[in-house]
């Protein structure tokens, strides 16, 4: 890292237990975060510690320019609750209600609306080209063990719906499945069992990161999945682990809410940032 980058300063966030680490790039050109940063910043036991790192960036096309690292480096398309929690932090720093974030999903929209932050994550991806997926399949029902579902939200998932989520194998099936060859790029894994017509249970494991306590974009892609087989309508109570997160599939998009919680903010030294590099 440059010493221009110094000090380097940070905000720990979560949501629903699915935690963040934030870094404001904005005046930066060309923004700070590099794969061997966001490993360093990622580890839980020398850095920080987080399921994804969120970048803001200035934009000439919207409010802000949102990128997503995982733990180990890679990137990450989308993540619905650290764009909510990106949200709501910068709605507080401006007085807004409401925010325009560019991501590599596109353009996305945040409102906020009595006391929640909601985002509108886009139309969910049901073309097996643009999941993506390495040949044309069934979506709602995959050529693997348990016939899971695929959707698309800015990142793949793959669906299992099982009779009870608690006991699902998270922690072994779900790394099998994130390198899959049907998923060409990876995959995040999902493992959701229906509570009643509206509500959900889901546990999840996000390709790049592992076990995570709630998955926004998981939470989008199980809902859109289980209305596809009929087994809830289009807004959806998702249990996740961390919490409980709402999910409104609209003809506009699939709209994501559940809580926020800002834990703290700090600055990283140049000791730090010198062996992040």
């Amino acid at each position: 890292m440059s010493d221009t980058v110094f000090p380097l300063s940070f905000t720990k966030m979560h949501g629903a237990g699915n935690d963040f680490v934030i870094i404001d790039s904005r005046a930066q050109a060309g923004g700070m975060v590099t794969a061997g940063l966001a490993r360093a910043i990622g580890d839980r036991h020398r850095g920080v510690g987080f399921d994804q790192l969120a970048e803001l960036r200035a934009s000439d096309h919207a409010d802000l320019d949102l990128d997503f690292w995982n733990a180990d480096g890679s990137r990450a398309g989308a993540c619905g609750n650290a764009t909510r929690c990106v949200a709501s932090h910068v709605m507080a720093e401006l007085g807004r209600d409401s925010l325009r974030l560019r991501t590599a999903r596109g353009i996305l929209l945040a409102v906020s609306r009595d006391g929640q932050v909601w985002v509108n994550m886009g139309a969910p991806i049901l073309n097996w080209r643009e999941v993506p997926l390495a040949h044309d399949v069934d979506l709602d029902a995959l050529p693997l063990p348990g016939t899971p579902a695929a959707v698309g939200m800015g990142n793949p998932h793959c669906i299992h719906f099982v009779d009870d989520a608690d006991d699902a194998p998270v922690a072994t099936r779900g790394p099998e499945v994130e390198h899959d060859p049907l998923f060409p790029e990876a995959t995040n894994v999902g493992f959701a069992s229906r509570i009643a017509p509206d509500h959900l249970r889901l546990r999840v494991w996000e390709r790049g990161t592992g076990i995570t306590l709630a998955c926004g974009s998981g939470a989008c892609a199980t809902a859109v999945a289980a209305h596809r087989r009929g087994l809830t309508g289009r807004r959806v109570l998702i249990e996740a682990d961390g919490g409980r997160l709402e999910v409104d599939w609209r003809d506009d998009g699939v709209w994501l809410t559940g809580p926020v919680a800002h834990v703290f903010g700090g600055t990283f030294t140049p000791q730090f940032l010198a062996r992040a590099t």
